[in-house]
């Protein structure tokens, strides 16, 4: 028995359909994450995380304001 005789006995089409059911689940789910408000809460709070972590300590190398 060929592997070309192996491959069309067996029913394959099961597998597109369970891809696509987890694909929309996952879809479905991310959609839903980006479009809650705690979410957008999250996108502020962390849009302002790279301004937090400047310190200014006073004059540095060639006179400016040196960070952390």
């Amino acid at each position: 028995m060929s592997l070309s005789e192996l491959m069309s006995a067996m029913d394959l089409s099961v597998y597109p359909q369970v891809a696509m059911v987890i694909f929309l689940a996952v879809f479905a789910s991310v959609t839903w994450r980006v479009f809650t408000k705690r979410a957008a809460e999250d996108c502020r709070e962390a849009a302002l995380l790279p301004l937090e972590d400047e310190v200014r300590r006073g004059p540095g190398p060639g006179g400016r304001a040196g960070r952390g």
